[in-house]
């Protein structure tokens, strides 16, 4: 028989997460570790930590790990949880195990040294320090121990990083011949389709074939990606041209609720080992993902498609077309991306046939 686990523990994918009730507290925390071991000796600490409370009335000190692993377990429903926390795990042999009224500008000095000696922008390293200044917040303003007072009684502040903001960086044809070559295929194809389509890296990992809709007397689809997953909280269309239907028709059996399934489930991002080998083989070692949505709304502008409708196209709405398309609507929009498909058609579908 299998060694018995500990009440109060469930394993959670990898990770041991406390669901547990303590002289009238309710534990449901994530323990951080993999090893049963480990996670009934986290739960013996914390159950031992809530009797000094309740018996001598000695208040604990939360560690920016434990607040980090609520966050992480509060809001795991966002979009960009997954980018939320790589931010989180980079920063933890940092301040991990500080409490959290030592966490401040100082502490994280190392962290930001760190970050910006590997080459990461100022850009992407405020945007990690906006994920631990919201976690701090919280604790200041949201969460409260068993006896109502706050986990930290008031947030530091985290100045921003000063810094060039990087470039958009479109891409040539050459290059992206280049790229999609140096790619496995089905990175190849969630390129390819957002060069032709203009969506965000995760808009494409959590393209739904629930949100693929027929346009009424027209031989084609479209798919409309709903307000609750588009980042402008609007419902936005997505016409696809004869390359982007192409990858469409090549994925239908490949996946049962997302378009770009790999190995049985959805991809969490498109930045992975195999983009960031391919770019630095085709030589564009610079290139981020969302360059990509750069060079297909330069690529239009280049085709001559007008102002309006790059933005509709680019989900930059303004206020001109809802979610109620017209078919003459529709067909405009999809004339406007089928100019993207009119050179180097034939060799781009090639690419997608690749074993």
């Amino acid at each position: 028989m299998g060694k018995k686990i500990t009440p109060g523990l469930r394993k959670r994918g990898e990770i041991w997460h406390i669901e547990k009730t303590v002289q009238g507290v309710r534990l449901f925390e994530s323990t951080g570790e993999s090893d049963l071991r480990k996670a009934e000796q986290y739960l013996a600490k914390r159950i031992e930590e809530i009797r000094q409370e309740k018996v001598y009335g000695v208040r604990r000190k939360r560690t920016f790990s434990e607040a980090a692993g609520r966050y992480l377990l509060e809001f795991e429903y966002k979009r960009s949880i997954s980018r939320d926390a790589d931010c989180l795990k980079a920063v933890m042999p940092f301040i991990g195990d500080l409490p959290l009224d030592r966490v401040h500008a100082g502490t994280l000095d190392r962290f930001i040294a760190d970050r910006r000696a590997a080459g990461i922008t100022a850009g992407t390293v405020n945007r990690d320090l906006a994920i631990i200044r919201r976690v701090l917040n919280l604790a200041a303003r949201l969460w409260r121990d068993e006896e109502g007072r706050p986990w930290l009684e008031t947030p530091p502040m985290l100045a921003m990083v000063k810094g060039e903001k990087r470039k958009p960086r479109p891409i040539s044809w050459v290059e992206q011949g280049k790229l999609l070559k140096e790619m496995p295929a089905y990175l190849a194809e969630m390129a390819l389709f957002a060069l032709h389509t203009g969506l965000r890296d995760q808009e494409i990992c959590g393209l739904r074939w629930e949100w693929e809709h027929q346009v009424t007397v027209m031989d084609t689809t479209v798919f409309v990606i709903p307000e609750t997953e588009s980042k402008n909280a609007r419902d936005r269309i997505v016409p696809l041209n004869a390359v982007a239907r192409s990858i469409v028709e090549a994925r239908r059996s490949k996946g049962v609720d997302f378009v770009f399934e790999h190995d049985g489930g959805r991809l969490s991002r498109m930045n992975n080992k195999a983009w960031r080998k391919a770019r630095d083989a085709a030589g564009i070692h610079s290139l981020r993902v969302h360059d990509l949505r750069h060079t297909f709304g330069m690529r239009l502008r280049a085709m001559g498609v007008g102002l309006e409708d790059r933005q509709d196209l680019l989900g930059h709405h303004a206020g001109r077309i809802t979610t109620h398309y017209s078919r003459v609507e529709i067909a405009r929009l999809i004339e406007c991306v089928e100019l993207l498909c009119e050179e180097n058609r034939k060799p781009e579908i090639t690419l997608l046939k690749r074993a």
